[in-house]
């Protein structure tokens, strides 16, 4: 590829997604705001866009046209942006995904040219075989997670995302006193909190929300390091089902001083209606985690008071995803 068209295509400009302000759900929660940034107006149909395209075409450009194959661990949505910052670099994609990824998601990585390799095991295993892919020299590694302490497409996933912070400046008419982000990984959680901290009004409150099943992020912040967690670590949430946390988002986190929630199966299911019903955008129960993280915590005296949620907070949730193809 000439340098001229990697270097236009190494920062990329996506319209901004729309902030929506959702009276019904503060009325719910009894709380004064509910704000929900609705990624899935996203090219690709959700938030995973901003980090994997930029952390795609950045490697290939450091790599200057060799080993044009981009490879990565994905549930479906920072395999599908791989693909589309391989396609449209001209280069190859290589996405490995665990069982239990949806067909349809592994459809779409397949439309645009990327190649699936279907792994046996866990989300966690997907990383470790398509680390040992790239050690052995089959292509470029784009991962959204690391065990490392830094790894520069890891750093440049989170400054991807970091483009939704920067659009809620302009956006938000008052300053949250909450967020409500989902985690599977950590990566999201990471870029919210060190970009929306400062945008914050008291008592700034960063709750990471994540399934049962699958709490790796919980898990670091409770003993300060990532912590590969047990069980199948499956879940409604699919996007969210990782069973160890980035070490590079785990630093951020920890930082920041971030509170954490597990919320069940079902709550997650029914974010998803009571999200559509208030008049948020559909998604799926990965995308709508973060309202089922506020409905838990909205509807327990305890967790109110425990996380200083009150009738004139304002709260920010990310809906990540558009409805499931």
């Amino acid at each position: 590829m000439q340098n001229g068209r990697m270097d236009e295509l190494n920062e990329l400009e996506f319209a901004a997604s729309p902030l929506l302000d959702l009276p019904r759900l503060a009325r719910q929660a009894q709380v004064e705001r509910v704000f929900v940034k609705d990624e899935g107006t996203r090219p690709l149909g959700n938030f995973k866009v901003l980090g994997g395209m930029l952390a795609g075409l950045r490697a290939l450009a450091r790599a200057g046209g060799d080993r044009s194959v981009l490879i990565c661990a994905s549930d479906g949505n920072h395999g599908l942006a791989v693909a589309a910052a391989a396609q449209r670099a001209g280069a190859n994609a290589r996405i490995y995904l665990p069982r239990h990824a949806s067909v349809q998601r592994a459809t779409r990585i397949e439309a645009i040219g990327g190649e699936v390799v279907w792994i046996e095991g866990s989300y966690d295993d997907a990383v470790d075989m398509a680390a040992a892919a790239a050690e052995a020299g089959e292509g470029l590694l784009v991962p959204d997670t690391t065990s490392r302490a830094y790894e520069p497409a890891v750093a440049e996933v989170m400054e991807g995302y970091g483009r939704i912070c920067m659009e809620l400046s302009d956006q938000l008419p008052l300053p949250p006193t909450h967020l409500f982000v989902q985690a599977g990984v950590g990566g999201l959680a990471a870029a919210m909190a060190e970009g929306l901290r400062g945008q914050m009004a008291a008592p700034g409150k960063i709750i990471v929300v994540e399934p049962e099943n699958a709490a790796c992020v919980a898990a670091g912040l409770a003993t300060g390091k990532p912590v590969r967690i047990g069980g199948d670590l499956l879940s409604c949430a699919e996007m969210l089902s990782c069973g160890l946390a980035s070490a590079p988002a785990l630093e951020i986190l920890l930082r920041h001083a971030v509170d954490s929630i597990c919320v069940g199966e079902p709550a997650l299911q029914s974010a998803v209606g009571t999200l559509l019903a208030g008049g948020g955008p559909l998604t799926s129960p990965s995308g709508a985690a973060g309202l089922a993280g506020l409905a838990m915590v909205a509807h327990s005296p305890r967790l109110r008071n425990a996380f200083e949620l009150a009738n004139d907070s304002r709260v920010l949730i990310v809906a990540t995803e558009g409805a499931p193809a």
